[in-house]
């Protein structure tokens, strides 16, 4: 792509590759949602209103202009506008219409004025503009190129800036928004909004949607589901839809008349004008009242009225209905511990460990996750343990903490569940499971100390027996076969089963080399390797 000036074609590009990128990612983006009701669905809701854009493009000539894609990437997603997300998202293209109006090609220069303007006009299409939202990533977005297209940096570079500036106020968004600091996530529609435009750079770049995962899904799911009852809904009646044949005497000022009435009795307001429509959407307990109002401006089309009420109980219903008996959930710390915990069946994997603990809250929502009558949870580090009781605490249903201090006690007492046995046979099992292991993990001092009279440097290699701290070396070979004759020492039994999980740090060859001299030292022994992932930690051995 010419990186100083964006054709029609290529625009046209960019727009469906986004489109194509924020399907592929709509799940994810809904499982960030913090409203768990089918209006709520932000990444369907935006993924929808862009495959109307990109039908409305596919009516555009090959050779149209900037412009031209730009009108049709506006009425396309106007139409197909679903939710207040789309709506928004509408808006914001709504504004790259207006700035691209008349121009053959896009420069830096009017892609800065699309960014801004796209911003002011999903501002004005609210009613009351909360900040920690898309609204929030948008208006930082344009900021923040506007400053670079002030200094003479051409669409490339900006494209850049866009990804810098919108991941930096995303990760904002749950500080200025606290029911999201609350939930544990980052706003939905601004990753939305994010994940559209990472599509717009990979089409720069040459590449497709299918070359980028913006989000695994299990990440966003853990913490998404806040719990939601008919009592929190403070409006009942999700209402949508167009108002067309504007009447001749209609100004914009009746429009924001129009708003602030709707604020009077409801919430969640938008109403968004382009080409001679109004898209209205607005949650409250009188649509009768709303359509009335509407009635006012012109007439009504596409009319959409969803009880939320009786969806919740839908929903809560259908969670009873698909409640299993027993589910599982884990604290893990790598990709190849979290593999071997799913391969355990373990159902939630809450990322996590020495550096990180999960709170309270991620725990919790975790827990409702599962959507289980009995659940069990591996905190796997004794740091953890009180947090996950006092999210058992919180939970509607049976929470059995097991007190699992370190990663391989944890998979000892995964690898114990039996699903045809009592819920007071399986913890017998599994807390003596988690009793039987002996846990060691290779790391390093961050910090010069004493230990039994021996001074250790900052950066030695440093060796805990369950989590006591017993040796010390140069090398991480050294330490690690130390530890184990500690550890084989203390299980007293020749033919016990050894375990290395081995760290993002350590390279396969060099655990296969450990491996090998520690099945020479240790015939009778079992001994394996598996990829753990873990960062800061060399190994976790597990001795059983």
């Amino acid at each position: 792509m010419n990186q100083l000036n964006i054709t029609g074609a290529q625009f046209r590009d960019m727009i469906a590759v986004g489109a194509a990128l924020l399907e592929k990612n709509k799940q994810a983006i809904d499982a960030l949602n913090v409203f768990p009701v089918p209006d709520g669905d932000t990444g369907t809701n935006m993924s929808m209103t862009m495959q109307s854009a990109v039908r409305e493009l596919q009516k555009v000539a090959e050779t149209a202009t900037v412009s031209e894609v730009a009108d049709a990437l506006s009425m396309g997603a106007l139409r197909g506008a679903r939710g207040n997300s789309g709506v928004i998202l509408s808006q914001l293209f709504r504004g790259f219409s207006r700035a691209l109006k008349g121009a053959e090609t896009m420069d830096a220069q009017r892609f800065s004025d699309a960014l801004i303007m796209g911003s002011e006009a999903a501002y004005k299409a609210v009613m009351r503009p909360k900040e920690g939202t898309i609204l929030t990533v948008s208006r930082a977005i344009a900021e923040a190129v506007a400053e670079l297209s002030g200094r003479g940096a051409n669409v490339y570079r900006l494209m850049d800036a866009v990804l810098e500036a919108g991941e930096r106020a995303l990760a904002l968004t749950p500080e200025q928004l606290p029911v999201l600091k609350e939930a544990g996530v980052v706003d939905s529609g601004g990753k939305g909004l994010l994940t559209i435009y990472r599509g717009f750079k990979l089409s720069m770049d040459g590449e497709e949607a299918a070359d980028y995962e913006e989000i695994p899904v299990d990440a966003a799911v853990i913490s998404s589901d806040t719990e939601l009852t008919e009592e929190n809904i403070t409006f009942g009646y999700c209402t949508e839809f167009f108002i067309i044949h504007l009447n001749p005497s209609f100004q914009e000022s009746d429009l924001d008349n129009f708003r602030e009435h709707l604020m009077r009795i409801g919430d969640s307001v938008v109403a968004a004008y382009d080409s001679d429509m109004i898209k209205v959407h607005v949650h409250s307990d009188a649509p009768g009242k709303v359509l009335q109002m509407a009635l006012r401006l012109g007439e009504l089309d596409r009319l959409k009225i969803e009880n939320m009420r009786e969806q919740n109980r839908e929903l809560q219903a259908e969670r009873k209905r698909n409640e299993k008996e027993y589910a599982m959930i884990a604290v893990s710390a790598g990709a190849g511990l979290d593999e071997v915990f799913h391969e355990l069946a373990v159902d939630q994997i809450i990322t996590g460990g020495q550096t990180m603990n999960p709170s309270i809250d991620s725990i919790a929502q975790a827990i409702r996750k599962v959507n289980a009558r009995n659940v069990f949870v591996f905190p796997n580090n004794s740091n953890i343990i009180l947090a996950a009781q006092q999210a058992g605490e919180l939970a509607s249903c049976n929470v059995v903490v097991l007190p699992t201090k370190t990663i391989p006690q944890g998979i000892s007492a995964a690898m114990t569940f039996n699903p045809t046995e009592s819920l007071e046979e399986n913890t017998a099992a599994m807390n003596e499971a988690l009793e039987n292991v002996v846990s060691g993990a290779v790391t390093y001092a961050v910090r010069r100390t004493k230990f039994q009279g021996r001074d250790i440097k900052k950066g030695d290699i440093i060796g805990l027996m369950d989590n006591d701290l017993c040796v010390v070396s140069e090398t991480v070979e050294a330490a690690a076969e130390a530890l184990l004759a500690r550890m084989m020492e203390k299980k007293g039994e020749a033919d016990a089963a050894v375990t290395l999980f081995y760290g993002e740090e350590v390279a396969q060859e060099d655990a296969e080399a450990l491996l090998a001299k520690l099945e020479e030292r240790y015939p009778e022994a079992e001994c394996m390797i598996q990829s753990g992932g873990q960062s800061l930690y060399y190994y976790y051995l597990a001795v059983e």
